[in-house]
């Protein structure tokens, strides 16, 4: 069993405002916008380098994505950015008519995603988000696991030609993937192999899927680990070569498993390699307000709620 460890612990914000201040030097196309929440999303970096590329819009998120979208019509590659819950609830119209159906090479990049946003609370946790870009049609959706990965997938999406939505978030997680890795949209990477259990997981659920990894090795159960962080395009044929071993799967995420990545790997499954599944992620519902951690284990996003889980579906072979 191959292990993993880390030595520090960051922000996937902070790879992303990384990512964008690399591209700030190395793309002169690029430029980025924001609604007010610029160290929030770690954007400061690029405005130092690249003042006359940044534009900050204020608490107007449909303009912002207006403006993008017409920024791309002169060969512009706008990165906008601001909370999830905003970047996608608040301005899904102006997403889908001015972005998605018009085909606009627009990056929509989302921070404070999901649960761990912690105590904003529930008006702010959004858990739908991935849903809803996934949806329209066009759209790339791509979730990240940590620091050295959102820093790469936010270098990758700007060679990329039309629109993608970028998660990330606010809590500090363990570093553990290369910082010199490549970034494949749409490509799965298989991180532990296994026989007994595939489990699929995106984001912050990606280390805890190895650390259930880790306990359930020590039951004498074998699981496939695969980090699935582009949701679409999904890596089909990765999910169906792993459950064609293993013959069940356990996914993870901090989403609702309604429209989430689960939901999409239920479809992959039911239409090639119908197979047990069991679903790791929020129960329509709404979060609250709690720190990160507690927030986790309440809501069973974690370690332990996949080790059960994996037991569960093994058991429905």
């Amino acid at each position: 069993m191959k292990e993993y460890t880390y030595t520090e612990k960051k922000d996937t914000r902070s790879g992303f405002g990384a990512g964008l201040a690399e591209l700030g030097r190395t793309n002169p196309n690029v430029v980025a916008l924001c609604a007010d929440l610029t160290p929030s999303l770690k954007m400061g970096e690029f405005i130092k380098e690249n003042p006359e590329r940044f534009f900050q819009v204020g608490i107007a998120e449909a303009n912002m994505m207006g403006m993008a979208a017409g920024m791309t019509i002169g060969g512009k590659i706008p990165f906008a950015g601001t909370f999830a819950n905003f970047a996608t609830g608040r301005v899904y119209d102006q997403i889908r008519q001015s972005i998605a159906y018009s085909g606009k090479n627009v990056k929509i990049c989302a921070s404070h995603a999901g649960l761990t946003l912690g105590e904003d609370g529930a008006t702010h946790q959004i858990l739908e988000d991935i849903g809803l870009m996934k949806m329209l049609p066009g759209m790339v959706v791509i979730n990240p696991c940590d620091y050295n990965q959102t820093k790469a997938a936010t270098i990758a999406i700007a060679e990329h030609n039309g629109p993608v939505y970028l998660r990330f978030g606010r809590p500090s997680v363990p570093i553990f993937t290369p910082a010199d890795q490549k970034f494949e949209i749409g490509k799965a990477i298989q991180l532990q192999e296994g026989s007994d259990v595939t489990i699929i997981a995106t984001g912050h659920l990606v280390w805890e899927a190895l650390e259930a990894a880790k306990t359930l090795n020590d039951k004498g159960i074998s699981a496939d680990v695969i980090n699935i962080h582009t949701i679409k395009p999904l890596d089909e044929e990765a999910i169906i070569n792993s459950v064609k071993k293993t013959g069940c799967v356990v996914t993870a995420e901090e989403h609702n498993i309604l429209g989430g990545l689960g939901e999409s790997v239920a479809r992959t499954l039911a239409t090639n390699l119908p197979a047990p599944q069991e679903f790791i992620g929020t129960k329509d519902t709404f979060g609250e307000s709690g720190t990160p951690a507690q927030l986790m284990e309440k809501y069973e996003l974690n370690a332990e709620a996949i080790v059960k889980a994996s037991e569960k579906v093994i058991s429905r072979k």
